[in-house]
């Protein structure tokens, strides 16, 4: 096994061309706010079409107009995440949950079983959902979506819960299969 700083993921793709302009754009904006390109779109870069794909679900996901805060969007990363046991989505994103909190343990909490953090009645049942939807999908029932109307969530809300748990169960699974590894200063964040 290769030392994790080195690397990306563990597959070694060509570059289909030198980045676009919009791309090189891109890059140097996350740069600019996050301190760093995340290594997830380091390895879709690629192929630029892949990485377009993958940043616009991402973004209109994650800090598009949605009834989800950024932070229940994050929460629910985590959660489908450590199903997943994803090491990739489980560092970047509890980082995420730690700095959009403020609260180191949530974020640590979240990593390892969301049910034992302090989390209210519609948080609960929106975890609840998205776990369920990613442990058992063909379960999947009205009583479940009830449970979110319940809960204050709108049928918009539902879906929103459901989109963001089915992407990070594909990223989930593409950063295992290419064993991509989180970039080293996501470990340090928000503590």
């Amino acid at each position: 096994m290769t030392d994790s700083s080195d690397r990306i993921t563990a597959l070694d793709l060509p570059a289909t061309a030198e980045p676009s302009a919009a791309t090189r754009a891109y890059f140097d904006k996350c740069r600019e706010k996050l301190g760093l390109v995340p290594n997830v779109l380091a390895a879709y870069a690629f192929d630029e079409k892949k990485l377009r794909a993958f940043t616009d679900m991402y973004n209109d996901l994650m800090l598009g107009e949605s009834g989800l805060s950024k932070l229940e969007r994050e929460m629910i990363a985590v959660a489908v995440s450590s199903v997943n046991h994803c090491f990739y989505c489980l560092v970047a994103h509890g980082a995420a949950v730690r700095q959009l909190s403020g609260d180191p343990a949530l974020g640590e909490m979240m990593v390892m079983n969301y049910r034992s953090a302090p989390l209210d009645g519609r948080q609960k049942a929106m975890l609840d959902f998205a776990v369920k939807l990613t442990e058992t999908p063909a379960r999947m029932e009205e009583s479940d979506r009830q449970a979110l109307r319940d809960a204050g969530f709108s049928d918009r809300d539902i879906w929103d819960i459901a989109s963001t748990a089915a992407f990070f169960n594909m990223s989930n699974r593409v950063a295992a299969a290419v064993e991509m590894q989180p970039n080293a200063e996501y470990h340090a964040m928000a503590r």
